[in-house]
């Protein structure tokens, strides 16, 4: 199973963006949606940005995954 979590992009610098979420805040690739933007979210999977999510979504994932995992913000 994989699981891929939605994170808001907090800037971008050529193919990587620095995103938070999930009570982190991390280095990802964009090679998959290279016209991200910061204040965007999206899902980010294996270091990953894979897809864009909206925020309503973005914050409806996060909540069922702490209710299913714990807090995760």
């Amino acid at each position: 199973m994989c699981l891929a979590v939605p994170m808001q992009v907090v800037n971008v610098e050529g193919a990587t963006a620095e995103v938070r979420g999930a009570g982190t805040k991390v280095k990802i690739r964009t090679d998959l949606l290279p016209d991200i933007k910061p204040g965007e979210y999206v899902l980010v999977h294996a270091g990953f940005a894979i897809e864009r999510v909206k925020a309503d979504e973005a914050e409806e994932n996060l909540r069922l995954l702490e209710e299913a995992f714990g807090e995760v913000r």
